[in-house]
């Protein structure tokens, strides 16, 4: 989560304050990257400012989880099932994000409920 909302979306911002800087315009910088949805790619740097909303909120979820809190526990799953739930408009780049929240969907899962059954064992019945 953290190296995801530092790296990839993070980076995405500060892409974006570079294009600024450099008075490219959205047109010229939307030649480099696609997205499967028109609308997407006519908005790019909306959508960076978007990554820089989503990659502080993946840094601050992570950092909660780090310091044992339930809110960034709730935060962190709630970015991870939001971006695997939009990860199919981000297409091709999607999928590098899909691949990186749905390994940390598991591992926060994993973190959470360990190796809970999903069914208490029928009384009466060995272990």
């Amino acid at each position: 989560m953290l190296v995801q909302g530092v790296v990839m979306e993070g980076g995405v911002f500060v892409a974006l304050i570079v294009l600024q800087l450099l008075g490219v315009s959205q047109a010229a910088a939307g030649e480099r990257f696609s997205f499967i949805v028109p609308y997407l790619q006519e908005n790019l740097y909306l959508m960076m400012v978007m990554s820089g909303i989503f990659g502080a909120l993946r840094v601050i979820g992570a950092i909660g989880v780090l310091r044992n809190r339930l809110w960034g526990l709730v935060l962190a799953l709630a970015n991870c099932v939001i971006t695997l739930a939009l990860m199919i408009f981000l297409l091709p780049a999607g999928i590098v994000d899909g691949v990186l929240a749905g390994g940390a969907l598991i591992l926060l899962l994993q973190g959470w409920l360990g190796s809970a059954p999903i069914l208490p064992k029928p009384a009466g019945q060995r272990p």
